[in-house]
């Protein structure tokens, strides 16, 4: 009978299949390793790979928003005195000049307005450059209109270049000069329609004495009146010069009011007008004496013009600070409340009738604005319809000169 050693598995048995089994995992394992490994290595390094290109996708999007202006276009821009603005492929403002802020045409490095954006993309879509005249706000809240000249071009292939130029002031002097012009042929009109036909009417005349002195006279009044309007027109138009006031001297207040007085004596007098004066005294101002006398003395013939006889007319100075203020006040018609903001306008007339009674030529509170405003101060004016008026004029005191004490008002007519 054959037997088998001690602990022996014979051929078949389960045992030797465990092995056989035992060993063909191993040998799989061995081979899975290497193959997970691979599989690994292969999938991390994509993730890598796409991490990277994000990576540079993201710098490069940077780079985009930070981007800056071509050399040298920074310097130029900061040269300007125009406002100038340069924007990127989506708009956005990457440079601005001073005066694209101060005209209110950036806000959050965007442009304000519709219309300007509408240019830059009317430039980028054909590539040629365009100018063109624009009404704009100053700013996104603000109402006051700007008459701006635009610009825009490209600059280089990612950029574009917006410059405006400021031609506000211009068309409102254009405007100012068409309106004066339209002014002074209206109202020269009226005196010279009136010598002509005083002259005709003389002509007829000529057997009737008295008619003949009566026509001469209203004559001689329409003359003066049209001397008088003339003289005014070249002295508003000399105020109105770049350099009215290019040698300002220290001129003493008391002398310009003491002058405005005598201009005005003859005239108060026949009208039962008291002329009194007074306050701070020694006050100087920098400017030019001709032309202050003159501001004071249209204040005081206009106040003498619209007062009632018998009634003041009262001259104060009062210094506050460095203020010097000359206030003429009267007791006349007063001027209503919805005209105050046009006293100032030439040829405005409060009353026509009484001003082409009196020869007022309706240009002499505009002169005053003028001399007031190249001596760097303002007038203001009170008013109440039936109680009288106060204009003040307000000039910066000179540099200096004493401060003066406040005496009790004195006679001067």
């Amino acid at each position: 009978m054959n037997s088998t050693p001690s602990g022996g598995v014979q051929p078949g048995s389960g045992a030797g299949v465990a092995t056989t089994v035992s060993t063909l995992i191993t040998m799989e394992s061995a081979l899975l390793v290497p193959l997970a490994l691979l599989v690994g290595a292969f999938l991390g390094g994509g993730a890598v790979a796409i991490i990277i290109a994000a990576a540079r996708r993201g710098h490069r999007a940077a780079q985009v928003a930070t981007a800056t202006v071509p050399d040298g276009v920074d310097q130029v821009i900061d040269a300007l005195e125009s406002a100038a603005v340069v924007l990127d492929a989506s708009n956005t403002v990457i440079k601005t000049s001073p005066g694209a802020h101060a005209l209110g045409l950036v806000w959050h490095r965007t442009l304000v307005h519709a219309r300007l954006t509408e240019l830059v993309d009317r430039v980028r879509r054909y590539g040629e450059p365009v100018t063109e005249d624009l009404e704009l706000t100053r700013g996104p809240l603000g109402d006051a209109q700007l008459r701006l000249s635009v610009r825009v071009a490209p600059l280089g292939t990612r950029y574009m270049l917006l410059i405006a130029d400021d031609r506000t002031e211009a068309h409102r002097l254009e405007a100012v000069r068409r309106d004066f012009v339209a002014n002074i042929s209206h109202e020269l009109k009226t005196p010279i329609g009136a010598v002509g036909l005083l002259a005709e009417a003389l002509e007829h005349a000529s057997d009737d004495p008295d008619q003949v002195r009566r026509f001469a006279d209203r004559m001689k009044t329409e003359s003066a009146r049209l001397a008088a309007m003339t003289q005014e027109i070249i002295e508003l138009s000399r105020l109105q010069a770049a350099d009215a006031l290019a040698d300002p001297t220290e001129v003493d207040v008391d002398t310009v009011i003491s002058a405005a007085i005598d201009k005005n004596r003859v005239a108060a007098e026949a009208a039962g007008i008291q002329i009194v004066s007074g306050g701070a005294k020694k006050a100087r101002v920098m400017g030019d004496e001709g032309m202050l006398v003159t501001a004071v003395h249209n204040l005081v013939a206009n106040a003498i013009q619209y007062s009632a006889k018998p009634s003041r007319v009262g001259i104060g100075v009062s210094t506050t600070d460095d203020i010097v203020e000359i206030a003429v006040t009267d007791q006349g018609v007063g001027i209503p409340e919805e005209e105050l903001d046009r006293v100032f306008e030439r040829f405005f007339r409060i009353d026509q009738a009484r001003s082409r009674a009196t020869g007022g030529t309706g240009l002499g509170l505009s002169i005053v604005k003028h001399v007031v405003q190249n001596h760097g101060g303002d007038v203001r004016v009170w008013s109440q319809a039936g109680y009288g008026s106060t204009f003040t004029i307000r000039l910066p005191r000179a540099v200096g000169s004493a401060r003066a004490s406040t005496p009790k008002q004195k006679v001067r007519s």
